[in-house]
């Protein structure tokens, strides 16, 4: 994937808060028709269901060996003779049938990402071994893509990252952010269908092991990454019997830890600590002798002088044709900093933003992804993180949160702490949040983190750790950036998971890899 298809892909996403390198949300490959017809009910826990019927996929670009069907599962699973909706799978084939051991799931970020076609790219990329010893399963997660999408129709404005990202104004107020959450959740509401209300992470475990069960699997491995570690986790937390080898990659404090005891308010609490973390490797970068894109002579010098500049852009934004907004103020130079700070190799565009901008220019505007993407990405990001948990409906908690936030953090100038849809979403009914616990038959999961994560920071990340007690063991990376496994991570990290995927052989203890 080109660096352009994946900070697209982060865009189109909802900007995801958590796993970026995503591929673009609903952008997958149609499911051929023949596919879509044949559906599975996927019934029970205990893997009794109708087997799947494959179809060829539709699409440029894919392994030729990728195959697709749909699976039916309960749009409300408390009303499960009721209202169904399909689950978009695919499939590569293990290569070595005599070595077969299982299916293999790719669970990706978001929310509001899919895997439906990371098993013909993304998936290539895993050793050998583990692609004789697995069949390579990807899915659109309810409500993106092939699977139900859903839109909340948004006006254009509201579809700007620094809208669905809850940056305060230059002052710090957040009174426009609480309009925004008004309108938002309005629009959501109107326009989102049914489908909307049960999107969570608990129902996307749920139609995992729908999925699993039409597979004819008794049991599923996974490797889950940002976003999809954490409803991998909560796979686990649900049907710890059906829980193979699962590998939870760049981990977001799925327990709260980081704000109020709650998943989805800690996810975005992260980036306080996860921007800090990563922030010095840039100023180390852009300080560098001899970087054509310097920025200042010493590494000290960076964080001030891009303080600076943003507080500039706040007062005076030079005009930006062609992109939303229109303009280049302190928040989107604020947000193209969270953006790079996820991939090492995206330094440059940023130093090359923070030139343009010092002297008084903006360069050509980004490409953007196609609207009903951004409508779907976003649409499913806001349904699961309001639909997971409560959240403050008064103005005057995030006023005084981003207040404490922007003293401490300032890079993140309290986006990290203020209001999202969720301060204004309607009051469904809801079940209870799945909670992280060490409970389950035996100790069947590998977590991965990279040292400098911006979005599923270590802290949050040692807080899963802490939960699943002995059920778990992590291997923590010396290395810089978002996605461990075979992504911004490093050899060594590599070969322990690959180790383990293809021989069940996980360090007896938690391990460092420098």
């Amino acid at each position: 994937m080109t660096k352009t298809k994946r900070k697209l892909a982060r865009i189109a996403a909802s900007g995801v808060v958590l796993g970026l390198t995503l591929p673009l949300a609903g952008a997958a490959a149609p499911v051929a028709a023949a596919a879509a017809a044949s559906t599975a009910s996927g019934q029970g826990a205990a893997g009794h269901a109708e087997p799947l019927v494959w179809g060829t996929c539709e699409g440029s670009g894919l392994d030729p060996r990728q195959e697709c069907a749909t699976v039916d599962v309960p749009m409300d699973y408390s009303d499960p003779g009721g209202q169904r909706i399909g689950i978009a799978v695919s499939r590569i084939p293990a290569e070595k049938p005599a070595a077969r051991r299982g299916a293999l799931l790719m669970i990706a970020g978001g929310p509001g990402g899919g895997s439906l076609d990371e098993i013909s790219g993304k998936g290539q990329t895993l050793p050998q071994e583990v692609r004789d010893a697995y069949d390579l399963v990807g899915f659109d997660p309810r409500g993106v893509g092939r699977s139900a999408p859903v839109s909340c129709g948004l006006d254009r404005g509201d579809l700007a990252l620094t809208r669905f990202w809850p940056w305060p104004a230059a002052d710090g107020s957040v009174a426009a952010n609480m309009a925004t959450a008004r309108r938002t959740a309005a629009a959501c509401e109107r326009n989102g269908g049914e489908l909307i209300r049960h999107i969570s992470s608990a129902n996307n475990a749920r139609d995992i092991d729908r999925v699993r069960a039409a597979l004819g699997e008794r049991k599923l491995s996974a490797w889950a990454v940002s976003y999809g570690a954490h409803v991998g986790a909560v796979y686990r937390e649900l049907f710890p019997h059906r829980t193979d080898r699962f590998v939870l990659d760049s981990n977001p404090d799925g327990t709260g830890a980081l704000s109020h005891g709650q998943f989805p308010r800690g996810v975005w609490a992260g980036f306080e600590a996860g921007v800090e973390d990563v922030f010095p490797e840039f100023a180390k970068w852009a300080s560098a002798p001899g970087n054509p894109y310097r920025l200042a002579d010493t590494q000290a010098e960076v964080r001030p002088l891009f303080l600076r500049l943003a507080e500039r852009l706040d007062r005076d934004p030079p005009p930006w044709p062609g992109a939303n907004p229109a303009e280049l103020n302190g928040n989107v130079l604020r947000q193209s900093m969270v953006y790079a700070l996820y991939e090492p190799d995206d330094f440059p565009a940023l130093a090359q933003l923070i030139l343009a901008a010092r002297k008084g220019d903006a360069p050509p505007a980004p490409e953007q992804p196609p609207e009903p993407l951004l409508q779907n990405g976003i649409a499913v990001a806001e349904a699961t993180f309001c639909n997971d948990g409560d959240w403050p409906r008064s103005s005057a908690v995030y006023q005084g949160e981003v207040a404490r936030s922007r003293a401490a953090y300032p890079l993140t100038a309290g986006m990290p702490r203020n209001a999202t849809a969720c301060a204004a979403w309607p009051r469904y009914p809801k079940q209870d949040p799945v909670r992280i616990t060490d409970g389950g038959p035996s100790a069947t999961v590998l977590l991965v983190q990279n040292e400098r994560d911006p979005a599923t920071p270590l802290a949050g990340a040692r807080a899963v750790r802490a939960a699943l007690g002995h059920r778990a063991v992590m291997v923590t990376v010396n290395s810089t950036g978002h996605d461990a496994y075979l992504g911004n991570g490093n050899a060594c990290g590599d070969r322990v998971v690959s180790r383990y995927l293809a021989t069940g052989e996980r360090p007896v203890r938690d391990t460092y890899c420098r």
